[in-house]
């Protein structure tokens, strides 16, 4: 299955390459931004599926950062959660009303933040492992078999990455950038032409208009 993305927003390089160092050690695939700007510019182009926020920065606070990044419309449902020193009531109180998920305190210490962060991502998923789209495909993501039209088809194991990843949110551009670092991951170096390729595969299986170009950005599936 596809990688969980994280974006962490930090002004400190050392909390960056700790927080970097054991989240990728779980798996996920991290980028990483030292200020509140630079952070809502990434996660536009990255659309992470959790981002983890300091508070106090530099250019822009995390308050601000938070508020910009729920004003984006391919971005109001992704978590958000801050990770700060600041543990006054009005500092909480202002970050979920910005539009935080979680509000986590340092220090805290690395493995429990990963069962946090894994929690929070649990949230947002669909609980089971098949999914159902309104065209009639069922995507069952435990035994990688996608059903169309009462008939079972078995896809290449980076095709059904794809088709899964693109499906789980339906009418959502994924950008070029986030199908790679999600499907093929950040350790593996493939083309852009890499991507068309197993796109036109799936339109060959599943029908072309199901998947929709959006020139110089990347993919979308219409159900």
């Amino acid at each position: 299955m596809a990688q969980h993305t994280i974006l962490l927003v930090d002004d400190e390089p050392d909390i960056l390459d700790i927080l970097s160092y054991n989240l990728e050690k779980e798996g996920f695939i991290v980028h990483a931004a030292s200020n509140g700007r630079e952070g809502v510019e990434l996660a536009r182009k990255m659309l992470p599926d959790l981002i983890l926020l300091d508070v106090m920065m530099p250019e822009m606070d995390g308050m601000e950062t938070c508020v910009q990044i729920r004003e984006e419309p391919q971005l109001k449902d992704t978590i958000i959660a801050f990770l700060t020193a600041r543990g006054e009531d009005y500092s909480q109180i202002a970050g979920f009303d910005a539009g935080a998920d979680d509000y986590i305190m340092k220090p805290i210490k690395p493995r429990v933040l990963v069962s946090r962060i894994k929690a929070l991502l649990r949230r947002g998923e669909v609980k089971s492992d098949e999914s159902a789209t309104d065209s009639g495909i069922v995507i069952d993501r435990e035994r990688y078999v996608v059903m169309r039209e009462g008939q079972e088809m078995t896809l290449p194991k980076k095709e059904f990455e794809l088709l899964s990843l693109l499906s789980s949110q339906p009418g959502r551009v994924f950008t070029r950038e986030v199908i790679l670092s999600s499907v093929w991951g950040n350790d593996v170096v493939v083309g852009d032409r890499t991507i068309d390729v197993h796109i036109r595969k799936l339109r060959e299986k599943l029908g072309d208009k199901r998947f929709k170009t959006v020139k110089g950005v990347g993919y979308k599936f219409e159900p």
